[in-house]
């Protein structure tokens, strides 16, 4: 009997369906029922009624569209299409998504320093750092406007580096609660991506998979474009400089030339 109850149960998680938010009501629906029979030791059958339910019209669209933000994410970052020009690949990493995406992560990083601190927050600091590829600047425009949506202050620092965006929030006098970099690293120019980091490094895949969960509902239930209008602006600033010269004391500091301190790689090419 334990195994049918067991049975059961997998099969009613298997045959659940993820309830729609009101928002977006089924037009119609068709339930039909089953019954269906287990066998066990005693050699009778236990029998479970199941509600199979179909959907249709806007509940469809809906689960559509929230797998267009889910299949973006990999691994730890967020990959996808933002330009044409592959073949068979069509854009899929678009502002609006993107910003959803952002919306997301700056919530989750309030909530996440919340539970640290114990109190509610405000001023929550997200800094944004990006490759040269070219779409950067308007999905710069999203994830900015995806951040401010979420409450957070936003720092945008151009062009960076992976690293710097980590080290944007422990540098001081800099120290953002989190940051995003924009890349996708080696892959084609057609293609962008996000990282995400907090103080404490490179978000897990889970992380990022709870956030594109999240995004995914916003995205879907907005299905609107990416705003226009940033409130508040994001701040310029120039954290680049202050990485470079950052590194360079280090250098300089574990080199410790006796004869110039100040230019220890000289004479090397």
């Amino acid at each position: 009997m334990a195994s049918a109850s067991t049975s059961s149960k997998v099969f009613h998680r298997n045959l659940s369906r993820r309830t729609v938010p009101a928002l977006f009501p089924p037009l119609k629906s068709l339930s039909t029922h089953a019954s269906i029979a287990f066998p066990c030791s005693s050699r009778k059958h236990v029998h479970v009624k199941c509600s199979v339910t179909t959907k249709y019209d806007n509940e469809a669209v809906i689960d559509e569209e929230m797998d267009k933000v889910r299949r973006l994410q990999n691994g730890s970052d967020v990959r996808g299409v933002a330009l044409e020009g592959e073949k068979g690949r069509t854009v899929d990493l678009t502002p609006a998504a993107v910003e959803a995406i952002a919306e997301s992560f700056g919530e989750w990083v309030i909530k996440a320093i919340e539970r640290d601190r114990g109190c509610p927050v405000e001023d929550v600091r997200v800094s944004l750092g990006r490759d040269p590829r070219k779409s950067g600047s308007s999905l710069s425009t999203a994830v900015l406007a995806g951040l401010g949506r979420a409450g957070c202050m936003v720092f945008d620092m151009g062009l960076a580096t992976t690293p710097a965006c980590f080290m944007s929030t422990v540098l001081l006098p800099f120290s953002y609660d989190a940051s995003i970099m924009m890349t996708a690293s080696h892959l084609p120019y057609t293609r962008n991506g996000l990282k995400f980091f907090t103080k404490k490094g490179g978000l897990t895949s889970p992380e990022v998979e709870e956030i594109c969960n999240i995004a995914a509902w916003k995205y879907a239930n907005r299905l609107t474009k990416v705003s226009t209008m940033l409130t508040p602006r994001p701040m310029q600033v120039d954290f680049m400089s202050a990485y470079a010269k950052h590194l360079c004391g280090i250098i300089k500091e574990r080199v410790n030339h006796p004869r110039h301190y100040d230019t220890p790689l000289r004479g090397f090419q």
